[in-house]
């Protein structure tokens, strides 16, 4: 149900900008909430078919535009005779031999056009863009697809565009970057659909890098060993400079963006394939498998996809359905493209705890962004409050700014590009001046390295999320001087205060070079097993798992017993990673007593059985009195690929 006064359909009260032409038209087309308003950031010339965006700290935009669809970059249904050679691909170079078999020499017709990073700026403080340089151009191999993923932090920049991922830097400030160096390479092994790239970069509140790729698969290489994910798109995770790459969750089709909500918990909206399947919100957890695989998208017949729609494996919460999938929370949108979680400053305050997700469907009449909130359901979520927050916008990404507004990107027109694109803001008039707001700006554009350890504390505290964050990594920054400061904000103070405290002792424990600082960290992280708000017991023991104490099994077991299913949750995860097999009786007592009633502790369970014990001491209790442990110990099984599963 709509709340009257976030009515979508109501048009925007004012257009502060005078824009000519097509924009002008666009920007009046669009429907908002009542009381918000919408203006023209940035247009065509200075923005060109933007697949993605971020705003940095200085209110600079920095685009991801691409010319190289049908110009360097193909697509599946374009050369069905490719098939089976795509889908046996293994490692990009096999993609590359594919096209010389299939097209013979295609280095000229498939390097002509780049795709590149653009940096947009308001230099005259007017709201509006009236600069745009190429941040970093040239990105035009044979093997390049579509440059679809960017984020900066700190002065430095990451770009996504398989097979790369790159790091740029502006070392003289000039507004280009003069080094670029490929942290990793190896994605995008199959040619696959236009979109399922590399994208979604964010960083999560454990310090490190997240990001996505669709089922176009990875083979990568990286700290002397191989990462291989084929079939399947995925979430990952690497430290800033790329190392410590793993998968984080899988099973995907083609999850676009990422966002964290508050508390830390990592959603995505995953595409739907086409074949009468919904598009999915999933709640990515670490290790879960969402069941999509890349050959279901050319499986036809009687029942199309094969078990993806006749299981229907993209349902939520499927009765009967397939046990070693993590379930989607709902089915929502059509086209989930970019994604954002509000902050906490520059809306109304009823904007608090929402999602923002952009839904392309290739025309603007039928595209735009939600928005929703998600109630707490067992250990995830349940959506709720979902409404067409912007409306009549070919949004292909959505993203807070410093001063609070939320920027859209708009492709303008179909699937393919025209040379077009433009970039609203949508802001509250009545909050343009609101002394938070502007103090937020003010913190956010100074950045944290001359602050002190008190007042990085006390911003802990602090009503944005961004700020918050930016306040936890500094005081990481500072070691082992801000650990009685991380430790004091993890035992008081409001709740998000201790979480942001809880992970910043994580990062620190899992940074420090000195054993004694680790083990300080980590008995500050042991703390917060007893306190009394469930949510810092959750988050506690899962940091816990990545700076153990000696002792800290027994620190978790009682955790499995919570009353809280997230701490529940997350306790069960870190044992797994403990692999201790004296955890298993109790993990087994956790699956029987939840008895399946929620998919996301069973997943833990699961993970808890696979990392704590070999197949070996698991099969003793196949034949369990209770189905849900006979279940939770053969997908355990599975998790280890073991042939006894069979």
């Amino acid at each position: 149900m709509v709340p009257a006064a976030l009515c979508p359909v109501c048009l925007a009260a004012a257009i502060l900008q005078a824009p000519s032409g097509e924009a002008l038209l666009a920007l009046r087309a669009m429907r908002l909430p009542e009381g918000l308003r919408a203006e023209l950031f940035a247009a065509e010339p200075h923005v060109t078919n933007p697949v993605a965006f971020w705003v940095d700290e200085r209110g600079r935009v920095l685009v991801a535009e691409t010319f190289r669809i049908e110009a360097g970059v193909t697509d599946t249904r374009e050369h069905m005779g490719w098939l089976d050679d795509d889908l046996a691909a293994r490692t990009v170079a096999d993609r590359v031999a594919m096209y010389s078999k299939h097209l013979g020499d295609v280095s000229r017709s498939f390097t002509a056009e780049h795709d590149r990073v653009r940096l947009v700026e308001d230099t005259d403080g007017d709201r509006a863009a009236d600069r745009a340089t190429v941040f970093a151009g040239g990105f035009h191999a044979v093997e390049d697809g579509i440059g679809a993923g960017v984020i900066s932090r700190g002065g430095d920049v990451w770009y996504a565009c398989i097979p790369h991922l790159w790091l740029l830097r502006d070392k003289d400030g000039d507004g280009k970057a003069e080094k670029r160096t490929a942290i990793h390479s190896g994605y995008g092994v199959h040619v696959g659909y236009y979109g399922h790239d590399l994208h979604g970069l964010r960083f999560g509140p454990d310090g490190r890098l997240y990001f996505s790729i669709g089922d176009r698969g990875l083979n990568v290489e990286t700290g002397g060993r191989r990462l291989v994910h084929l079939d399947a798109g995925a979430v990952l995770r690497c430290e800033p400079d790329g190392s410590g790459l793993e998968v984080f969750a899988t099973g995907l089709r083609n999850p676009q963006e990422l966002a964290f909500n508050e508390v830390g918990d990592l959603f995505t909206g995953d595409n739907n394939s086409d074949g009468g399947d919904e598009a999915r919100w999933v709640h990515a957890v670490e290790g879960g498998d969402s069941g999509w695989r890349i050959g279901y998208q050319f499986i036809d017949g009687p029942v199309s996809r094969g078990p993806w729609n006749r299981e229907k494996l993209w349902r939520p919460r499927p009765e009967g359905g397939a046990a070693y999938i993590v379930p989607p929370l709902a089915n929502l949108a059509a086209g989930p493209s970019g994604l954002c979680f509000y902050p906490g400053t520059g809306l109304p305050e009823r904007c608090g705890g929402r999602f923002f997700l952009a839904d392309f469907r290739g025309a603007n009449a039928t595209s735009g962004v939600w928005s929703f909130a998600l109630e707490p359901r067992g250990a995830s979520y349940e959506v709720v409050d979902l409404e067409r927050w912007v409306w009549g916008v070919l949004a292909t990404d959505a993203d807070f700014g410093p001063d609070g507004a939320l920027y859209i990107s708009d492709w303008v027109h179909g699937w393919r590009g025209t040379g077009k694109g433009r970039i609203y803001r949508v802001f509250d008039p009545a909050l343009a001046k609101d002394p938070l707001v502007l103090g937020t700006r003010r913190l956010l554009e100074e950045g944290m390295d001359r602050r002190s350890i008190e007042e990085l504390a006390r911003l802990l505290e602090h009503p944005d999320q961004r700020v918050r964050q930016e306040a936890q990594f500094a005081l990481v920054a500072r070691g082992e001087a801000a650990l009685p400061a991380l430790s004091g904000a993890a035992r008081r103070g409001p709740r998000l205060a201790r979480l942001h405290a809880v992970w910043g002792l994580g990062q620190v424990a899992r940074r420090a070079v000195s054993a004694e600082v680790r083990g300080a960290a980590a008995e500050a992280i042991v703390g917060s097993l007893r306190s009394d708000d469930a949510e810092a017991r959750a988050q506690a023991a899962k940091t816990l798992a990545e700076a153990p104490t000696p002792d800290a099994l027994e620190r978790l077991l009682p955790l499995l017993t919570d009353p809280s299913p997230r701490a529940r949750f997350f306790a069960a995860m870190a044992v797994g990673k403990l692999g201790r097999t004296e955890a298993v009786p109790a993990v087994l007592r956790l699956l029987e007593e939840d008895a399946g009633r929620d998919a996301f502790l069973r997943h833990a369970g699961v993970m808890a059985l696979a990392g704590a014990t070999g197949a070996s001491a698991l099969l003793p209790h196949a034949g369990h009195p209770s189905r849900s442990v006979r279940l939770g110990v053969l997908l355990a099984l599975r998790r280890l690929e073991s042939p006894e599963a069979a």
